[in-house]
């Protein structure tokens, strides 16, 4: 193990998005190959997962250690088919064979339908989460706990106080991760020292303020979904879809609001990437589609770093 400490007036926030996290990892792992780095990170859902594999990838071997631990992450989410139960159950309503990234009116309203029509427990009886498996061979909490660590922030909603709730290093494990990923109406719950918690999106995606404490110098926020949607949705499916990127994006831009003038914003947007992608292609996770991503990615914090 070699850790390295870290000296930075820069810190992270990322945001999550399901399998459009990786745009996020294309960006962040662009950002590295070109020498950022980072005294602090924030991060919710697969955000968090990104921000944690990048954590323990420096204290493992610095810049090359995070981005060989991030490119494993998506790799074994790759291989891992990791909505494929949901989505082959899913197969009748729609036609899914014909692949997300053709995904239509059809295929959203039908999935908007099923989760009303049936609880968590009905989709998934045994409340199986695909990705503790995953999670459990990859987390190597020991590096992240290393006092050479960058500060590692990850979100998760609480059920009953509907705050956010942020775990610092020490508190970092599997169920941390899945509690800042979980999507309420497809897993039940995680429970932390008694306390019941959601996806970190609902009440922040990403919270700022555990990194703003570092007074840095240097904000890089790295966005997994689009902020700006050309049109006015009209279907029922279309209109829940957009309530709920600007459900998501709300707490964000009120600490953007209260941003520091002293603190340089460098801001990478997944508008020109994501915004042609309906909600549903959240769930792809196809080697292509997922490349794609990271590319489009990489290819927008290039553009960052020449801004």
């Amino acid at each position: 193990m070699e850790a390295k400490p870290t000296q930075s007036n820069t810190v992270l926030a990322i945001q999550g998005g399901g399998a459009h996290g990786a745009f996020a990892w294309g960006a962040l792992d662009q950002l590295i190959e070109h020498g950022l780095r980072f005294s602090a990170v924030s991060g919710v859902s697969s955000g968090a997962m990104i921000a944690a594999m990048a954590v323990q990838g420096f204290v493992h071997d610095g810049p090359n250690g995070a981005r060989a631990a991030m490119r494993q992450l998506w790799e074994d989410v790759i291989a891992a088919h990791i909505f494929a139960p949901i989505n082959s159950s899913m197969d009748w309503l729609w036609g899914w064979d014909k692949g997300l990234e053709q995904a239509n009116e059809m295929a959203w309203a039908g999935l908007t339908n099923i989760l009303r029509m049936f609880s968590p427990g009905q989709l998934n009886p045994f409340g199986q989460n695909p990705l503790q498996k995953l999670l459990e061979n990859l987390l190597d909490v020991d590096a992240i706990r290393d006092p050479a660590a960058p500060r590692l922030y990850i979100g998760a909603t609480d059920v009953e106080s509907g705050k956010t709730h942020i775990f610092g290093n020490a508190d970092i494990s599997v169920d941390v991760l899945l509690a800042s990923s979980c999507i309420p109406i497809m897993f039940p719950a995680v429970t932390i020292n008694g306390r019941h918690y959601w996806d970190g999106g609902y009440s922040c995606n990403p919270a700022l303020s555990p990194v703003l404490a570092h007074q840095p110098d240097h904000l890089v926020l790295i966005r997994a979904q689009p902020r700006i949607r050309k049109g006015v949705p009209s279907s029922t499916a279309d209109i829940v879809h957009r309530l709920h990127e600007i459900a998501f994006q709300a707490p964000l831009d009120a600490e953007l609001a209260v941003l520091p003038k002293s603190i340089r914003l460098q801001d990478i947007s997944a508008d020109s990437a994501l915004s042609a992608h309906p909600l549903i292609s959240k769930m792809n996770t196809e080697r292509e589609f997922v490349n794609k991503l990271f590319q489009a990615g990489r290819h927008a914090a290039g553009l960052a770093m020449t801004a």
